[in-house]
């Protein structure tokens, strides 16, 4: 899941790749532990995009982030989010 263009962290610790799989890691174990007390995956997720724009926007500012969003409906409708479940 790659965006259109390619937003460059002002630091970086470890690799980029590594810095976005420890993410990752690290909103799952919050999101499991959100549904666990009860928050609606709903509200966990417009929370989620909320706080993902917010810093994207305070990062590269308005322009950028608009440009970026712009694409995503398409890459919403050509399947890029949807996570196929293994049927057994």
């Amino acid at each position: 899941m790659r965006p259109p263009f390619t937003f460059s962290p002002a630091c970086n610790s470890l690799p980029d790749q590594e810095q976005k799989q420890a993410a990752l890691s690290y909103l799952n174990e919050a999101w499991a532990e959100a549904r666990h007390d009860g928050v609606d995956g709903d509200c966990l997720a417009q929370a989620s995009l909320f706080a993902a724009f917010a810093e994207l926007v305070s990062t590269y500012g308005e322009d950028a982030v608009a440009n970026f969003v712009e694409g995503l409906a398409s890459r919403v409708r050509n399947g890029e989010f949807s996570i196929a479940l293994a049927k057994q």
